[in-house]
């Protein structure tokens, strides 16, 4: 019979949380015949990121998913013979300790935020008994690296074809809120090449329309000087993932649509999710030394320069510039790295293989 599945997802960065916890729910149904049940603290996200999901329910399934509110105080259920918590959200205490009464205790997973540093494969697949109850859970690592989880990546999705350059620069903006963007903004709008830059809903929009001075309403079509930009309403998953195929260059956020846009095989700029302390520089700094490799100096200076300005560290408009000049170099880059990434192996079936070949702590007490 096919393993059941409970994952476990608290929303911290809104879209990011519920579309890894989504796409990993969802895959692992579809590719590999799991029951699962996603819980969620908020659906609003899914809701948008999947139409035909419906919010306001309590249960519903979907995709062969069943999606259950993570509410509080948490119902009494049979836990799944596979628990994943994604990104170190805390289960239940009540489920934690039904958790330890089934005959034959879960595999419990903790599905860690993706990173690049070089202790991650060492971690990965690593122990924690708990400190009370005959439980023990095991880190899972996504990353760039073999020994890591991996990237998620459908078994369907197609390799897209080779970016032309042709015509004017296309580029898709989705971030946080940057205080970088009006200096790029502005070097677009004052540059001697046409660009076309299709804005993403919600932060991207509005921060753009401040900029404008003027509404910058879903649809809407706005030009100042070299600058054309296109408002674009809410794009379900699939939609936005087809959408970074088409553009020459990808502004994206985050961890989902980071992956996505190394998917997509297109240069791309990351603004890596903001941390107290500057603590994300160092991941950002980990994944440029993996991605630069294989680059020519100037074309890796170009790329890392442009990334630290739009991170926060450098004048955006200033690396501007030599990071335009490096797309055509940048461009062969993406298909060359996105072989390596598949050779490591997708996340789920990574996840797949090591969650059905690991014991529970009771069955390996016993062995010992």
């Amino acid at each position: 019979m096919n393993p059941s599945c409970d994952i476990f997802c608290a929303v911290v960065d809104n879209l990011g949380d519920a579309g890894v916890s989504w796409r990993l729910a969802r895959q692992l149904t579809v590719e590999h015949g799991w029951r699962v049940r996603l819980w969620i603290d908020d659906t609003a996200p899914l809701a948008l990121l999947r139409p035909g999901i419906d919010q306001a329910l309590e249960r519903q399934s979907v995709d062969g998913v069943e999606i259950r509110i993570w509410s509080a105080p948490f119902p009494v259920v049979t836990p799944a013979q596979i628990v994943i918590e994604a990104f170190a959200c805390e289960l239940p205490p009540a489920y934690v300790a039904a958790m330890a009464e089934q005959p034959r205790q879960p595999v419990w997973i903790n599905l860690e935020y993706l990173s690049a540093e070089d202790w991650v494969a060492g971690c990965h697949g690593l122990a924690s008994p708990h400190p009370r109850l005959p439980l023990s859970k095991h880190f899972f690592f996504p990353g760039f690296a073999s020994g890591t989880g991996g990237l998620i990546r459908e078994r369907n999705l197609a390799v897209p074809p080779a970016p032309t350059f042709s015509g004017p620069l296309t580029v898709s903006l989705f971030c946080y809120d940057n205080p970088a963007l009006p200096g790029l903004l502005d070097a677009w709008a004052a540059g001697s090449e046409p660009l076309e830059c299709c804005v993403a809903d919600g932060l991207p929009r509005r921060r753009v329309a401040n900029w404008l001075g003027a509404p910058f309403p879903a649809g809407a079509l706005a030009e100042r000087g070299a600058l054309s930009l296109r408002a674009l309403p809410f794009v379900p998953q699939a939609n936005y993932d087809s959408s970074l195929s088409a553009c020459d260059l990808n502004f994206v956020r985050g961890e989902d649509s980071f992956v996505r846009a190394q998917w997509a095989e297109r240069p791309f700029v990351w603004q890596i999710y903001p941390q107290a302390d500057d603590v994300h520089h160092g991941k950002l700094e980990a994944f440029l030394n993996l991605y630069s490799e294989g680059l020519d100096e100037t074309t890796a200076v170009a790329l890392t320069d442009f990334w630290r300005a739009w991170n926060g560290k450098g004048d955006v408009a200033a690396a501007w510039p030599a990071f335009r000049a490096a797309l055509p170099a940048l461009a062969p880059h993406g298909p060359a790295w996105a072989r390596q990434m598949r050779s490591i192996g997708d996340l789920a079936g990574n996840l797949a293989r090591e969650a059905l070949n690991k014991p529970s702590r009771k069955d390996a007490m016993a062995t010992n």
